[in-house]
C-alpha cells in the first residue's frame, strides 16, 4: 500500500552534516505521520524523530534535539532528516517509517506499519 525508500546515508566525520531523504509511493493519502528510527549494531531500534499532521507537528528524541531536524514535503511525498553536528554515537542504520492514524506512543516501532529498507550512516571520530 505504501512503499518507502531511504537515501542520503554515507560516511562522514564528527561535526559534519548529512541529510537523509525518504520517498513515499503508493497510497500515500493514507499516511498520518512519519518517523525516523535508527539501529546500531547489536541494539534495538531507537526512535529519532517524528512528523505528523497537516500542521507539521514534530517530536525529537532527547539525544538529537538541537542537532537534527525532521521535515516533510507533501508535494513530493518526501520526508527529510537534516543531521548536524554528527557524533560517532549517531552511527547506525537509519529507517523511515509511516503510520496510518493517531497512536498513543509515537516513539514505539510497533506504532508504525510501513518501513523502508534503511540507509547506513557512519560517523568517524
Amino acid at each position: 500500500q505504501v512503499q518507502l525508500v531511504e537515501s542520503g546515508g554515507g560516511l562522514v566525520q564528527a561535526g559534519d552534516s548529512l541529510r537523509l531523504s525518504c520517498a513515499a509511493s503508493g497510497r500515500t493519502f493514507s499516511t498520518y505521520g512519519m518517523g525516523w528510527f535508527r539501529q546500531a549494531p547489536g541494539k534495538e531500534h531507537e526512535f529519532v524523530a517524528a512528523v505528523w499532521g497537516s500542521g507539521g507537528n514534530t517530536f525529537y528524541a532527547d539525544s538529537v534535539k538541537g542537532r537534527f531536524t525532521i521535515s516533510s514535503d507533501s508535494a513530493k511525498n518526501t520526508v527529510y532528516l537534516q543531521m548536524n553536528s554528527l557524533k560517532p554515537e549517531d552511527t547506525a542504520v537509519y529507517y523511515c517509517a509511516a503510520r496510518l492514524n493517531r497512536v498513543t506512543i509515537i516513539t514505539s516501532p510497533g506504532s508504525y506499519v510501513y518501513w523502508g529498507q534503511g540507509t547506513q550512516v557512519t560517523v568517524s571520530s
